[in-house]
């Protein structure tokens, strides 16, 4: 459980750098909806991700 808690924050980093890679450069879906929502969605993860990484690794070593 703690190795799952411990790179979660990661996995959330990566897959929010994957989705606005994706919204960046994949016409189709920047023509299905607006292009903001997916790169403020993507820019949540990266924040919520780093901080659940920080928070989760503090936990675990303290």
């Amino acid at each position: 459980m703690e190795k799952v808690l411990k790179n979660l924050g990661i996995a959330m980093i990566i897959l929010g750098a994957l989705l606005m890679i994706l919204a960046t450069t994949v016409t189709a879906m920047s023509d299905m909806l607006d292009q903001n929502l997916y790169t403020s969605g993507s820019l949540v993860l990266i924040i919520v991700g780093l901080i659940v990484h920080i928070v989760a690794n503090k936990m675990i070593v303290d």
